[in-house]
């Protein structure tokens, strides 16, 4: 069998041709499938290691502007060559003057950034582009490394991308320079395949991006636009919405999230959730926005899709202020070092939004930045431009999200969305009558912040409170309604694709937070992890602080029926709600309990401060 016979039959898998492919035999890489393949040689059979992954991302992206491949690759067969062996690649790509270092060294993992990026452009130019950008970057694993290219017809790209891991694959053998030519020829015979189905928006965008709060201000968003008349569609992690219906019940903050709720029939205005999962594994569904805001960065899913750091993840948010049109605007969180970081990666007019009108941030953006700043003065939400005067829009105590301004966190949404709001271009009153309707309750904003009256003068807080910002914020909400006296119980959860540190985190703040805490397992959001190891991390956190005394549940409405019944007058019973949020609201009201309106969530707060 010649080398070119054996490429056709490791260019020929069975794959997925929407997303990717993975080809491992390393533990700590999910395989999605990739067969064995033949080597070189009429008796050797081995199986292919260099591609861990081939992913394709249909839109802008971590690496481009617009559609890219992703291949993430196992350069052992670099890192451990021979000296020979390496020179012989090098020349063959063009990399006459190098010194490689020895097998295993620092040196030969740099060298292995060089040459994996020339190689691609080698079989890129022999199989006729001219042309490629290609960026190349480390991860935690030495052996390992992302490559990125941008692409313009699927088949060929891919093509390209399976054929640098069968030219890494040759280098042991004495064929490494005929194998660079054999992946060309096959790049160059595939078919171009598809296009990319990137959509470029025809009506305004606004791209809502961050860790905690991005749920609540995207619907904010969408909420004061219909309250200018405007029909708006949005997507979020809990489904598509058309002028405040569900059109259709899912995760959508991804990709195919944005080119639903632009699709939609009649809709004048778009506000798209965009998580980071969306931006790794398929890129953003469209190639531009108006208007983006980034609500902040803090640890959240970290150690998945080679995202190991917050800086790290700060970098993947910023993909959504960077694709924002120049002459729009980039609202940025001024108090989140990160966040503001952003503005040396972006194009657009920046909008900052900041607790503090004095912040450095604020000054810097007003002074030299030409921007504008949304904050907080005397208790009211107040616009900055630069040469005129302060502009209040709206009192916190006005605001129902606030909860009469005190949740820190929904101040902060606020900000976000009303500038997000005045820099599209709604009406400024249109934007304070929405601030003033938009309600913590299972209608307006459903799984986040929602207040409830139980028989017996006791209140409910529901929230995702996913990591350790959200759960601080939680504790901090349910502290504020707390009548002197009174206690916290809290029914304390994780989902299983969070890290050890992160849940055992959480079960250190809840026990530290709480008068009285209960377990209560999400069981569809296991994701690879056992109740009991789920469990074991939230107690040992909880431990350190010196909370033993922890009943666990099976579900998120078995713990809020047992914190429930513990709770005497004036308790607060809080519920980091994932998995059964209808189910809880459905068991609040079959026991008598009825959502706080604004009035209810003012006299609460009001009867706190009196202690």
């Amino acid at each position: 069998m010649s080398w070119s016979e054996v490429l056709r039959v490791i260019a020929a898998p069975q794959i997925d041709a929407s997303s990717s492919i993975v080809v491992s035999r390393r533990p700590h890489i999910h395989q999605i499938g990739y067969s064995q393949v033949v080597g070189r040689g009429s008796d050797s059979v081995r199986c292919v290691t260099s591609l861990l992954e081939l992913r394709i991302l249909e839109g802008p992206n971590l690496y481009f502007p617009r559609a890219a491949v992703k291949l993430t690759l196992d350069v052992s067969s670099i890192s451990e060559a021979s000296d020979d062996a390496v020179l012989r690649l090098a020349r063959r790509i063009g990399l006459r003057t190098t010194r490689p270092g020895a097998p295993g060294s620092g040196f030969r993992q740099r060298f292995a950034l060089r040459a994996v990026e020339r190689l691609v452009r080698a079989i890129a130019s022999e199989a006729g582009t001219r042309r490629l950008a290609v960026r190349v970057r480390p991860t935690s694993d030495p052996d390992v490394l992302v490559v990125a290219f941008p692409w313009r017809h699927r088949g060929r790209a891919r093509a390209l991308g399976e054929a640098v891991a069968h030219a890494l694959d040759a280098l042991p053998t004495p064929d490494v320079e005929a194998a660079v030519s054999a992946a060309a020829e096959e790049v160059a015979a595939a078919e171009p395949g598809s296009r990319p189905t990137t959509i470029t928006p025809t009506i305004p965008v606004v791209a809502v991006t961050g860790t905690n709060g991005k749920t609540t201000t995207s619907r904010m968003v969408a909420h004061i636009a219909r309250t200018s008349g405007l029909v708006a569609g949005w997507s979020n992690t809990d489904g598509i919405y058309r002028d405040g219906v569900l059109v259709e019940a899912g995760d959508y903050s991804g990709p195919s999230g944005a080119s639903r709720a632009l699709g939609l029939e009649g809709v004048q205005l778009a506000v798209t959730e965009t998580a980071r999962g969306g931006i790794l594994l398929k890129g953003i569904g469209v190639t531009r926005n108006d208007v983006s805001v980034v609500t902040n960065v803090t640890a959240d899913h970290l150690g998945l899709q080679g995202i190991d750091t917050v800086d790290q993840l700060a970098e993947v948010k910023s993909v959504v202020p960077r694709i924002t049109r120049k002459d729009g605007w980039a609202v940025l969180n001024g108090d989140d070092p990160r966040v503001l970081a952003m503005r040396a990666v972006v194009s657009a007019q920046p909008w900052i939004f900041s607790r503090d009108p004095d912040s450095p941030a604020v000054r810097e953006v007003l002074g030299h930045g030409g921007g504008r700043a949304t904050t907080v003065i005397d208790g009211w939400i107040t616009v900055l431009t630069p040469g005129a005067d302060p502009d209040p829009l709206v009192e916190l105590v006005d605001v129902p999200m606030t909860l009469a301004g005190l949740s820190r966190f929904n101040i902060e949404n606020a900000l976000a969305a009303a500038s997000a709001a005045l820099a599209i271009g709604l009406d400024r009153a249109d934007v304070v009558a929405g601030l003033r309707s938009f309600l913590p309750d299972a209608e307006h904003n459903p799984g986040r912040m929602n207040f409830f009256s139980l028989p017996g003068e006791v209140s409910v807080v529901m929230d995702l409170a996913h990591n350790e910002a959200g759960l601080e914020a939680l504790l901090e909400i349910m502290g504020g309604v707390r009548r002197p006296g009174a206690r916290l119980l809290l029914g304390l959860g994780a989902v299983g694709d969070r890290t050890d540190e992160l849940i055992d985190a959480l079960g250190e703040i809840g026990a530290k937070g709480s008068d009285v805490v209960a377990i209560g397992h999400k069981e569809w959001y296991l994701r690879g992890r056992t109740m009991d190891e789920i469990d074991a991390l939230l107690r040992a956190g909880a431990a350190r602080v010196g909370v033993t005394d922890i009943d666990t549940y099976r579900t998120e409405v078995e713990c809020l029926a047992a914190l429930v019944e513990r709770a005497e007058p004036g308790d607060v019973v809080g519920l980091m709600c994932h998995a059964e949020r209808q189910e809880a609201y459905d068991w609040i009201a079959a026991h008598g309990g009825t959502p706080d309106s604004a009035e209810t969530l003012s006299s609460k707060v009001r009867a706190a401060g009196e202690g």
